[in-house]
């Protein structure tokens, strides 16, 4: 049995793929080592199978003029205790899921010349991933990359996004069918972010469309809490048969039920959508780092899956305009759904499994 460290940052996109991996490793007999910021508490929960080792970090992006003067030190002091903690653990391969809670953790390993992968799941690379790209040996991506590129290509192993159960579960779901008059489903989400500027061009989106097709229209949405009262009675007072939550814990099986998605375009959501074969209306987070989410929405629009809609330009009437279009051609929306599908990689977990593994038989 071999050790084998993960280390990565503390929101959703970096924990999700990281919990993915380290169930397979353990499955297959590894001893899994999460090595991470002490900041995050929920690790023990996230990981059951694995050991927690904390170490200091701090990102450069924040605002705090005190906390940018001292991450330089932070971070030094990171690669200081990384590379004790990882003397003593003796990994085969270690593995960064990006975020700055792995950037101390993994530039020890290549300090230490232990044999490191990261994971991007979006086309750009991450601010952190992006100080490690010509240091590691492997970059395992999902999405085409674009911009800050490494210097060897070769490196580069196209693995797709270590995705939860419960998005597998629907994997490769029959698109529902689409006639002239039966029910369309369509399912809008953002996350915490996300959710409110939908809660306010949607509903006068749909107040723009056909009253004839409103009716047929079975809406789920999810809103924040403060704005749910006046969504919803936007939506009764067009007559829309619409579900409102502020979080939905069977989202997977609600894309696997739509005939379109609107959402953001997160790595994360790029990637499910993907799976499961959905086509989707994608609004990039304005103010995401490095307006990194207008690339996988771009490339999920390229590959013929959807459209990518800047929120800047996002208006009631313009997305009116792509509903109606969307829902008055149903072979086209069957096309994009199949499209959507060429840009999966089914079995994402065990093909970074076997990457991790094909690196430290070589070590």
């Amino acid at each position: 049995m071999s050790t084998i460290v993960l280390s990565a940052g503390g929101t959703g996109g970096h924990l999700f793929p990281a919990q993915a991996l380290a169930d397979e490793l353990a499955r297959r007999g590894h001893a899994i080592v999460v090595m991470t910021d002490a900041r995050f508490k929920n690790y023990e929960t996230a990981f059951p199978t694995a050991r927690i080792a904390t170490v200091p970090s701090a990102a450069f992006s924040d605002r705090s003029a005190w906390r940018l003067a001292t991450a330089p030190f932070e971070i030094l002091a990171g690669i200081t205790l990384s590379l004790i903690k990882l003397s003593r653990l003796k990994p085969r391969v270690v593995v960064g899921f990006g975020g700055y809670p792995s950037l101390p953790v993994m530039l020890a390993a290549c300090l230490k010349r232990i044999p490191t992968v990261i994971l991007t799941p979006d086309a750009l690379l991450g601010r952190a991933n992006r100080l490690l790209a010509n240091h590691v040996q492997r970059i395992a991506a999902n999405l085409p990359l674009v911009r800050f590129l490494p210097k060897d290509m070769s490196k580069v192993v196209y693995t797709g996004n270590p995705l939860r159960a419960d998005v597998i579960a629907h994997a490769d779901a029959p698109y529902p069918a689409l006639g002239a008059h039966n029910r369309i489903e369509l399912l809008v989400f953002g996350g915490s972010q996300g959710a409110h500027v939908f809660s306010e061009i949607v509903p006068a989106a749909l107040a723009r469309m056909p009253a004839q097709l409103r009716a047929r229209l079975h809406l789920t949405q999810q809103c924040r809490p403060e704005d749910l009262a006046a969504v919803s009675e936007a939506y009764a007072q067009m007559g829309i048969d619409a579900e409102l939550a502020p979080f939905f814990s069977d989202l997977p099986r609600r894309m696997a039920d739509a005939h379109l998605v609107v959402a953001r375009a997160g790595a994360g959501t790029v990637s499910e959508l993907a799976l499961i074969g959905r086509p989707a209306i994608l609004v990039p987070l304005p103010h995401a780092l490095d307006d990194n989410q207008m690339p996988n929405a771009e490339a999920f629009a390229t590959a013929g899956a959807g459209w990518a809609v800047r929120q800047s330009e996002l208006s009631a009437i313009r997305l009116a305009e792509i509903l109606v279009a969307a829902f008055a051609d149903p072979n086209a929306l069957a096309h994009k759904a199949r499209c959507a599908r060429r840009l999966a990689y089914p079995g994402a977990t065990e093909r970074l499994a076997d990457l991790v593994e094909e690196l430290g038989r070589a070590s």
